[in-house]
């Protein structure tokens, strides 16, 4: 037997004419290459998502919004974001992932810096949703980008490294939004909560253009890659969906509507949507509530539990890739951190413990939701699953308009988060059920030959 083949296919070396060059170095160069561009998108795109519950905390006195008119405005984004995820994820791959986002990106950059400029309810809810169309897309493009450039016994861990910008995004955003709205306040007769969305908006008009320039559509067209690493990495990802053919738009389309694997994913992915947008969007109020006044200070302390958050995909991802098992890791982490979540609202103003448990909800909540990410690509077929992951994503994120639309309600009548953070609790625990009895673990790829890992 050869060098080459008593390698374990993890390993597996790319034969080339000055010798051997092993799988891992491969897909390592990948890593470096991609991964950074995207992690620092990503970034971009979450500070987008949480700054507004920064600027909450200055609009809503300064509009005279309540908290049902911010929690709705907050959420009405995903209504549009649903309608056109679907359609960018078909032109992804038709156009390339590079085209895509410099639309995407240049676009919803744009429209968030624009956000300074509401004074009405109605053009809050407006801008958002004109947010919600643009930056549609992004997010499954992203995912069905890195099936593009990594088999499946590789995605745990990579996915898990692309959503760690979500937390890092807390851990950076937090301080860096708190010192914009507090040390900007009245600079050019403008509030500090306008200069929060022109300065966090305006530089991914830029970053669209550098990822541009940086990414390659896929491994073929990567000019730092050799042909026979080329020629590797594609038969690696071929030989991760044996037998299966491409389809052509329709039927891809048609594939992942009549394919009811869809729809529980889709489920499943509301309930992770709903608890991360719950802690996302309400945090900085939760400990506001804490008896923590200045905007600064807040933005401190909000980072303490997302810094937990990119603990928890970095531990949670390497543990699933490790034991070659993603049920119970994305299930039970999120019915963990739910908990976690409604017990602060038992507590009280009681600061420490408090910041205890939020830490844990993070923790669980982050690197539970970030795994999930794994399982689309490698439970749905290929036929299915460029538009499978946008059409889950679409249903899914509704998630993002229900939990802070539902939770704002409930405090604007109650005056409480309490019943709105046991409803979260509730809806999770009925998600983290149905990963656990609706996916067979027999169907989840998670190495070479094993249909049984997950």
């Amino acid at each position: 037997m050869n060098r080459a083949s008593s390698l374990p296919p993890a390993v597996a070396p790319v034969e080339t004419s000055s010798g051997y060059i092993a799988e891992d170095a491969v897909f390592r160069k990948i890593s470096w290459r991609v991964m950074p561009i995207i992690l620092i998108a990503y970034i971009c795109a979450f500070l987008d998502r949480i700054n507004i519950g920064y600027a909450q905390l200055q609009m809503k006195h300064d509009l005279a919004f309540s908290d049902a008119a911010y929690g709705f405005g907050a959420g009405i984004f995903f209504v549009t974001y649903l309608l056109f995820e679907v359609p960018s994820n078909l032109l992804l791959e038709k156009i390339g992932a590079r085209l895509t986002f410099l639309r995407i990106m240049v676009l919803w950059g744009l429209t968030s810096a624009a956000t300074a400029f509401v004074s009405t309810p109605w053009q809050f809810y407006g801008i958002r949703l004109l947010l919600g169309i643009f930056e549609a897309g992004f997010f499954p493009g992203i995912i069905l980008y890195l099936t593009y450039w990594y088999p499946s016994q590789r995605r745990g861990r990579v996915t898990g490294l692309f959503l760690f910008g979500m937390p890092i995004t807390g851990v950076l955003g937090g301080p860096l939004s708190g010192a914009i709205m507090s040390g900007m306040e009245g600079l050019g007769g403008m509030h500090g909560w306008q200069w929060l969305f022109l300065v966090e908006g305006l530089p991914t008009v830029v970053l669209g253009y550098v990822l541009y320039r940086m990414l390659p559509d896929r491994p073929a067209r990567a000019p730092w890659l050799t042909d026979a690493e080329k020629a590797r990495v594609q038969s690696i990802l071929d030989a991760d969906h044996p037998g299966e053919t491409k389809a052509g738009h329709r039927g891809r389309l048609a594939a992942a509507l009549s394919d009811p694997k869809t729809y529980v994913l889709a489920f499943i992915y509301f309930c992770c949507a709903c608890a991360v947008y719950t802690l996302t969007f309400w945090l900085p109020t939760m400990i506001k509530g804490l008896g923590i006044a200045p905007i600064a200070t807040i933005g401190w302390y909000t980072a303490v539990p997302y810094g937990f958050g990119a603990l928890g995909v970095l531990v949670i991802s390497r543990s699933s890739d490790r034991f070659k098992e993603r049920r119970w890791h994305v299930g039970g982490t999120l019915v963990l951190g739910a908990v976690a979540l409604a017990s602060t609202s038992f507590l009280g103003t009681a600061v420490v413990p408090v910041m205890a448990l939020l830490c844990a909800a993070s923790f669980f909540i982050f690197g539970g939701g970030s795994l999930f990410w794994s399982i689309p690509p490698t439970y749905l077929d290929r036929n299915a699953a460029a538009a499978g992951i946008a059409v889950i994503s679409s249903l899914g994120i509704l998630g993002g308009f229900v939990s802070p639309t539902l939770i704002g309600a409930i405090k604007g009548a109650t005056g409480s988060l309490q019943m709105g953070l046991l409803a979260l609790t509730a809806l999770v625990i009925g998600g983290g059920i149905t990963i656990l009895l609706g996916l067979p673990r027999r169907a989840l790829r998670v190495g070479p030959g094993d249909g049984a890992g997950a």
